[in-house]
């Protein structure tokens, strides 16, 4: 007996320890330099995820973390730092000054500077820290890890593209940063056709003095993506690859059906008036028991998402390349059965040497995206909305004979409706009797839906000649463009999900379009060294 006591005892212990660790604490403090100064701007990044935040002014920091993980501070012209929480709810950390970080080279607008030579703001990502981050746009991957951009899901949808702010609002009209990739001028919604891989860096521009070679255009910032090139020496051949599942990370506790009967008795007691019969409108609450758990049933615990890329890179003295092709594959975590996300890419990139003094080359990259499913986030009646508004007492499917057999499945004849929607055993879709207007049953919802799709085909590319008539002395032309087709098709059909929310006629819709854009950038250059200056 008593063996047994202090085996339940030991795994309790072990089940408190577990609770202890996956809670979040919140944890302060101040990040200085060598010299006691504070530093402000310092990116906070809780590992391996997007988790994070910046110092302020004065080098304070807040952040919410797991007891046991662990933060890691990084910032321009410092040495990166990994600490371990441990429980702890004040870390103060000193950053070390890294002199070989600042010879680092960053791109600018117009080319290439070392860091200790850069006076504009500028902050950007490498491919070494990319390459972990299971993100499906790339825009995904500066969340937490630049100062001074914040991003923000449109929607819950997969492939979804995100809200990007550089320094804050600037302006009443589109604060959208300008996305300039390999030197094209790309929209922020077009730019899914990128794989993650092919990215060497991303450089965000956010004053003036960094930008002002786009003009007007970059008021709210610019982000410069740079693709990978060919290398000479043996053909390499790469492959990155990811499997996995996600849920949401906690559903909203709504009251069950007893709890809800309850509740409405409670309700029609406060407003009775004293007059006329009493009667509630629930006789016996406990009789519903759990009820229907919306939420539950529009939910997927165990969305699959999967990504695959392999890349080919080479060359020669005078030639090298980079080619790479990726898959990507994600399931919705609402209503899985119509949110479906698929993406291939492909990219060859080039350069060639043709004699001392020209040198040419090339990028060229293509997607092709399809989306199923509906904004389940964006309005009102949505699977969302409705999951959490409609009452647990109708059931999502209705069974009972005398349910069916009176308002609001018959018609004005007595006969069951021919416009309910029915699920694959032949049962129409429960209706609430106590919500109504937008608030359908997600279910029903759902199946209407199920037509509606999306794509796109993105083809992005530039190719460039580069003259040295002189040594040190570059004149380089550089021809850019972007040609994209999307579209999509909508059916609606004939479906009474309840009395305000109806379609007497099917409906369908298709739409394409076409953008196309070209750009032309033409710069001279003279980069000369003097005694190492």
């Amino acid at each position: 007996m008593k063996l047994t006591k202090s085996y339940v005892f030991c795994f309790l212990s072990l089940l408190f320890s577990i609770y202890l660790q996956a809670q979040n604490i919140e944890i302060n403090g101040t990040i200085q330099d060598e010299n006691g100064i504070p530093i402000p701007g310092v990116s906070i990044i809780l590992k391996n995820t997007n988790s994070g935040t910046s110092s302020d002014f004065d080098g304070n920091y807040s952040i919410d973390a797991p007891a046991d993980g662990t933060l890691v501070f990084s910032s321009i012209g410092y040495k990166t730092v990994e600490e371990a929480v441990n429980n702890r709810t004040i870390i103060n950390i000193t950053l070390q000054t890294d002199i070989e970080s600042l010879d680092e080279v960053v791109v600018v607008g117009y080319g290439t500077q070392k860091k200790s030579e850069v006076t504009g703001a500028i902050s950007g990502v490498k491919a070494s820290e990319l390459k972990d981050l299971p993100v499906t746009r790339i825009e995904q991957s500066l969340q937490g890890r630049t100062s001074g951009v914040t991003i923000a899901a449109n929607s819950g949808q997969p492939g979804s593209s995100s809200t990007i702010r550089v320094r804050g609002i600037t302006t009443l009209n589109n604060n959208e940063p300008l996305w300039v990739v390999d030197g094209v001028i790309v929209d922020a919604g077009g730019i899914g056709y990128l794989n993650q891989s092919d990215i060497l860096s991303i450089e965000v521009l956010k004053d003036a003095a960094s930008a002002a070679i786009y003009g007007s255009r970059a008021a709210t910032g610019v982000i410069l993506v740079t693709t990978k090139k060919g290398s000479t020496g043996k053909l390499s051949v790469d492959y990155t690859g990811y499997t996995g599942i996600s849920g949401p990370a906690r559903k909203l506790d709504l009251l069950n059906a007893t709890e809800y009967a309850t509740l409405m008795n409670e309700r029609y007691a406060n407003g009775y008036s004293g007059s006329g019969a009493f009667q509630l409108p629930f006789s016996n609450p406990d009789s519903y028991g759990e009820g229907t758990d919306w939420q539950d049933l529009i939910f997927d615990n165990s969305a699959l998402r999967q990504s695959h890329e392999v890349s080919i890179s080479g060359g020669s003295e005078n030639s090298t390349f980079f080619a790479s092709f990726g898959y990507l594959d994600q399931d919705g975590l609402v209503a899985s059965a119509i949110s479906h996300y698929t993406r291939k890419n492909f990219r060859l990139n080039s350069d060639h040497k043709i004699n001392k003094y020209v040198r040419v080359g090339q990028t060229f990259g293509y997607s092709n995206e399809k989306n199923r499913g509906i904004d389940t986030n964006n309005y009102y009646g949505g699977p969302l909305a409705s999951a959490i508004n409609l009452d647990p007492i109708t059931p999502a499917v209705e069974t009972d004979p005398t349910v069916l057999s009176a308002v609001p499945y018959i018609d004005d004849e007595g006969n069951l409706r021919s416009d309910l929607v029915l699920n694959s055993s032949g049962y129409p879709y429960g209706i609430s009797s106590y919500v109504g207007q937008e608030m359908t049953n997600p279910l029903a919802y759902i199946q209407t839906k199920l037509g509606n799709h999306s794509w796109s085909d993105n083809f992005v590319g530039n190719a460039y000649v580069e003259v040295e008539p002189i040594k040190d002395l570059k004149v380089r032309s550089t021809l850019g463009g972007k040609l994209a087709y999307w579209g999509g098709q909508y059916f609606n059909p004939v479906a009474f999900l309840n009395s305000s929310f109806l379609t007497s006629q099917n409906s369908l819709g298709r739409n394409t379009n076409k953008g196309f854009g070209w750009n032309i950038e033409n710069t001279i250059s003279y980069h000369k060294e003097i005694n190492n200056h």
